[in-house]
C-alpha cells in the first residue's frame, strides 16, 4: 500500500498539511488565511471547549458575549495595545454602501470593548471582582497562515476580569493559568507544558505581566498553547473603570485577560501525531472505541459487533459502530488510524467463530485477540493506560530534545533541533535581541523550583530558548 502521509522525519510541515487533509480536519477558506474546520476536528474542539468551560466556571467566571465590531477609537485609548495590534487589524470602512463616520475594527481581542462595559457595570467595591469569559471568534490579519496555528480568523475563549486590588488580580490570573489551562493541557490533552513568565519584550501589548504555557512539538519547536495577562490599571485608566472603596474613595480597578484557542488543535496534532496520523488522548477523543465489522457473511458478525458496541456504551465508553462492509476493511482501518481513534475492536467471522475479537491500540499499533467476555474490561483499562502513555511519551521526547547549556552561543546551536535551558542571566536583554535576530525567542522564564517569577529581574531564573510556531 502506498504511504498516505509524508514521513515526519522527511518533511514535518508537509506531514502536518498531509495529515490535516487526509484526516479531514480542516480546509483553507475562500479568503486567504481563513479556515474551514471540518466535523472531525470540530468535535475535538467541542470537547476541549466543554472541559475548559467547566473549569473556568469553577473559578467563578461567567460567560457573556460582546460585539464583533469595535470602534477604532476604543483601541486608540490604550497606546501600547493599539501599537501592538496595528499590523494585524482588519478594519471596516464602509457599511450599507456608504463610508462610515468612524472606522470599525473586527475584534482582534476584546479588552477595549469589555473595558467600556466594565466601566458601566462597576460602581462599588461590592461589584468586584467582575469575572467574565467569552467564547468567540477573533480576526488577526495573518501574513503567513497555517491551518490551526496561524489563521486570520480563529475560535477561542477570552477571559476578562476586574478586581479591587493588584494582589487579587494577580492571584486570579495565576489561578486560571494553573487550575484551568495547565490542568486542561496536562490532564485532557496529555501535553506536558512548561509554565512560565514571558519576558518584557514578549509580553502582551498593554499588559504588566504575561504568563505562558509552552509545549514542544514533534519537530522540536515550541508552541505557545495559552497565555494569561495582568493588565495592571492600564485599561482601567483608559476606560475609566473605577469603584468606590469601602472607605468611600474612588479607585481604579485592576484588570486581567487570558485566552486559549483552536491553536491547541494544531498543538495536539504536532505533539502526538505519528507517521500513521493523529493520536488522540482517550479522555479527549470524541470516539474512544470504534467497533468495526471486518466482513459479513450471514448477519451474525454485525449482530455480535452491535452487542460489543452496546456493552461499551453501557459502561460509559464513547463508542461507535462501523458496519460499512461495502467499504473495504483496509480503507476503514487506515481512516481510523489517520483520525487517531484510540482503540479499534475488529469483529470478523474467523475470530468470532473462536469466541474472540481483536483489540487494536492506536498508541503503539498492538493487536490483541481477546475473548468476548474480556473485551469491555480490557478496553477500559487500555484507555486509561494510553492516556498516560501519550503524556509520558511526549514528556520523554521533550526532555530528550532539551539541552542544558550555559552560554547563549550554545543555546542558539541547541535551538536548531530542540529547546535550550539555561540561566536567564546568561541571556539578558541584549542576548534576547541577538537571539531574536536569529529567529530564536525566549519562550519563558521560571524559578529553579518551577514556579512563576514576579518579574524578569528576579535572581537565579531559568530560561527556555527555542524556535517556535
Amino acid at each position: 500500500m502506498a504511504r498516505v502521509l509524508t514521513p515526519r522525519a522527511e518533511d514535518f510541515p508537509r506531514w502536518y498539511q498531509d495529515l490535516i487533509a487526509k484526516a479531514e480536519l480542516a480546509d483553507n477558506g475562500p479568503v486567504r488565511g481563513t479556515m474551514v474546520i471540518r466535523p472531525t476536528a470540530y468535535a475535538i474542539w467541542e470537547r476541549m471547549q466543554a472541559d475548559m468551560d467547566a473549569r473556568i466556571k469553577v473559578t467563578g467566571a461567567e460567560n457573556a458575549y460582546f460585539p464583533l465590531f469595535i470602534p477604532e477609537s476604543y483601541l486608540k485609548r490604550e497606546a501600547q495595545h493599539v501599537e501592538g495590534f496595528s499590523p494585524e487589524l482588519a478594519v471596516v470602512t464602509h457599511g450599507g454602501g456608504k463610508p462610515l463616520a468612524e472606522p470599525i475594527v473586527v475584534r482582534p481581542t476584546s479588552e477595549t470593548v469589555i473595558g467600556e462595559f466594565m466601566a458601566k457595570w462597576v460602581d462599588s467595591y461590592r461589584d468586584l471582582p467582575l469575572l467574565l469569559n467569552q467564547w468567540a471568534n477573533v480576526v488577526r490579519w495573518e501574513l503567513r497562515p497555517r491551518l490551526f496555528l496561524r489563521t486570520s480568523e480563529f475560535l477561542w475563549q477570552e477571559g476578562h476580569t476586574a478586581h479591587a486590588t493588584e494582589a487579587d488580580a494577580k492571584d486570579y490570573t495565576l489561578r486560571i493559568h494553573h487550575e484551568v489551562y495547565e490542568r486542561h493541557m496536562r490532564e485532557l490533552l496529555a501535553i506536558p507544558v512548561v509554565v512560565g513568565r514571558k519576558t518584557d519584550r514578549e509580553r502582551f501589548a498593554g499588559a504588566t505581566s504575561t504568563y505562558t504555557l509552552e509545549a514542544m512539538m514533534g519537530d522540536g519547536k515550541a508552541l505557545q498553547m495559552g497565555t494569561s495577562h495582568e493588565l495592571g490599571q492600564n485599561f482601567a485608566k483608559a476606560f475609566d473603570i473605577t469603584y468606590s472603596s469601602s472607605t468611600g474613595s474612588r479607585e481604579h480597578a485592576w484588570t486581567t485577560s487570558w485566552g486559549t484557542s483552536t491553536r491547541m488543535v494544531g498543538g495536539l496534532i504536532m505533539c502526538h501525531g505519528d507517521d500513521n496520523g493523529l493520536r488522540i488522548p482517550p479522555l479527549l477523543a470524541p470516539t474512544q472505541v470504534l467497533v468495526t465489522v471486518v466482513k459479513e457473511t450471514d448477519g451474525s458478525v454485525t449482530s455480535a459487533a452491535r452487542t460489543v458496541y452496546e456493552d461499551l456504551l453501557a459502561v460509559g465508553v464513547r463508542a461507535k459502530l462501523d458496519d460499512r462492509v461495502d467499504t473495504p476493511f483496509g480503507r476503514r482501518a487506515v481512516d481510523a488510524e489517520l483520525k487517531g481513534i484510540p482503540l479499534r475492536v475488529e469483529v470478523g467471522p474467523r475470530d468470532l467463530a473462536n469466541g474472540q475479537v481483536v483489540l487494536v491500540r492506536r498508541t503503539d499499533g498492538s493487536k490483541t485477540p481477546l475473548a468476548l467476555a474480556e473485551l469491555v474490561g480490557a478496553a477500559t483499562a487500555a484507555l486509561e493506560q494510553d492516556q498516560k502513555a501519550l503524556y509520558d511519551s511526549a514528556l520523554e521526547f521533550r526532555e530528550s530534545r532539551t539541552a542544558d547549556v550555559s552560554t547563549l552561543d550554545d543555546a542558539l546551536a541547541a535551538a536548531a533541533t530542540g529547546w535550550a535551558r539555561l540561566p536567564w542571566s546568561a541571556v539578558g536583554v541584549e542576548g534576547e535581541a541577538r537571539a531574536n535576530a536569529e529567529a530564536v525567542t525566549v519562550r519563558c522564564l521560571y524559578r529553579a523550583d518551577g514556579s512563576v517569577p514576579a518579574s524578569q529581574d528576579e535572581p537565579d531564573l531559568m530560561a527556555i530558548l527555542a524556535r517556535s510556531y
